[in-house]
């Protein structure tokens, strides 16, 4: 098989949209920690909507992003909590994955924190192919051929044969 063709894990993204209570914000920043052993960054608003309280400058949540075996190990964990099980929803048509842990408790080696409660989280997975940087570059950056691209399909068999998941309907 052409090595420019295999796929792999460009980065998982953990996020937390808490609202403007400071201190759900802080429970979600504890909750990342407690997760994944690494601080995570405050997200904050960027617009104002005045029936929800929120104005520009608010933290409203939190968000980390892991790279490389990192990533992976944390998705093995997280895929566990949702029984190795994605709906075909939950992938798009360039290949990306999307899925909502409704109870953090329900992840592996995670033990339940009275100080943080129940809360859910959301997580996505960014897949790659070797060659992908060509986007992303500063110099002359480009698009990625739709041959090169990742299609949903793609992704799915990704994540059967990499992780075990069934991927139903």
């Amino acid at each position: 098989m052409n090595p420019m063709r295999t796929i792999r894990i460009e980065k998982v993204t953990l996020n937390i949209g808490a609202g403007k209570e400071q201190k759900d914000v802080d429970k979600a920043l504890k909750l990342i920690k407690h997760i994944t052993g690494i601080d995570p960054v405050k997200t904050v608003a960027t617009k104002r909507i005045p029936g929800w309280g929120v104005r520009p400058g608010l933290p409203i949540g939190c968000k980390l992003t892991l790279r490389k075996e990192n990533a992976k190990k944390l998705l093995k964990r997280l895929l566990e909590a949702k029984d190795n099980t994605l709906s075909d929803k939950q992938i798009d048509n360039q290949g990306n994955i999307a899925f909502g842990i409704p109870e953090y408790i329900n992840i592996p080696d995670v033990k339940y924190d009275p100080e943080i409660g129940v809360i859910g989280l959301q997580a996505c997975v960014t897949l790659e192919r070797p060659g992908f940087r060509i986007k992303k570059r500063r110099m002359r950056s480009r698009k990625i051929g739709r041959k090169h691209s990742i299609t949903k399909d793609e992704a799915i068999e990704y994540m059967k044969k990499e992780f075990g998941v069934a991927v139903g309907g």
